[in-house]
């Protein structure tokens, strides 16, 4: 996976072969699957290049159809939908060996003046007086820090807490509740749009585990099986993904299987920015030893 910013850039930054036709690289890395969120991030900026430039991602809405293969190219098809004076929007399918594996259909909007208003954000701790999550991983066991660092070492996290495990405001309406500092771990360019796509990346990292809160799980738990089944942002301020961003993360409902989490997303000036919302499949297997 992506070990800088610049690599990062690199992997965002897709292929024209044809006419609203895209190919994404991917990167080297000892996931099973394709990352969720490099399938979102690459599908945003194809759809993106289809528009005019005046136009800007405001929402998008996906779903993760199929495991996607590692070892190959994904190639990523945009439907114009429509265009319009003051939105645009386009549907966006990612393909390997002849099958879709990922579905998204985003909005854009040309930027203008309107009513204001936005959360609060909660109050915590500064990112400088947090800790990174890879030591969170090391004191449950060194492969989950060494994993870690090596997929993830492109984007800096660190964690505040959890309604568990201090550092969160405990609220008894919200069991599942978790909060961290994001940024991207280096310098991008002033392009937008690579923010855009940069954070969408960074925003699968971490959503669906707030759903396991309550149950005393992680997404690494022996016999867990987790998976993104869909995702959605809506872009709400203009912001720079590689400056700290604070991910307030919710799960209201777990069931079925499935969990939903969602985040608000702040500055740390605390404008709110983005919300994020996820379900995944959380299927407990129990302890296989």
């Amino acid at each position: 996976m992506p070990k800088s910013a610049e690599e990062l850039s690199e992997l965002l930054d897709i292929e024209n072969i044809d006419v609203n036709l895209f190919r994404g690289r991917q990167p080297d890395t000892e996931l099973q699957r394709v990352f969720g969120g490099q399938v979102a991030a690459q599908a945003l900026i194809a759809g993106a290049r289809t528009v005019d430039e005046r136009f800007r991602a405001h929402s998008l809405h996906s779903y993760f159809l199929r495991p996607g293969d590692t070892a190959v190219p994904i190639v990523y098809d945009v439907e114009n939908l429509r265009d319009g004076r003051s939105f645009a929007t386009r549907r966006v399918v990612g393909r390997q060996h002849g099958r879709p594996i990922y579905l998204m259909s985003v909005n854009f909007q040309v930027e203008e003046e309107g009513l204001e208003h936005q959360d609060v954000m909660p109050v915590v701790p500064a990112p400088d007086e947090t800790r990174p999550l890879a030591d969170l991983f090391r004191a449950r066991g060194a492969g989950h820090s060494d994993g870690w660092e090596r997929e993830w070492a492109a984007i800096d996290v660190r964690y505040i807490g959890n309604s568990r495990v201090g550092g969160v405001v405990v609220d008894d309406t919200e069991p599942a509740r978790a909060q961290l500092w994001v940024r991207i771990g280096g310098r991008l360019s002033d392009d937008p749009l690579e923010h855009q796509a940069a954070f969408t990346y960074a925003s699968d990292m971490t959503l669906i585990g707030a759903a396991l809160i309550p149950h005393d799980k992680y997404v690494v738990s022996p016999g867990m099986q987790v998976a993104s089944l869909d995702h959605t942002i809506w872009f709400h301020r203009p912001f720079r993904a590689d400056e700290w961003w604070l991910f307030d993360q919710h799960s209201p409902s777990a069931s079925g299987g499935r969990g939903l989490a969602l985040a608000r997303v702040f500055t740390e000036s605390g404008d709110l920015v983005a919300t994020v919302a996820q379900e995944g499949l959380i299927r407990d297997h129990g302890d296989p030893a």
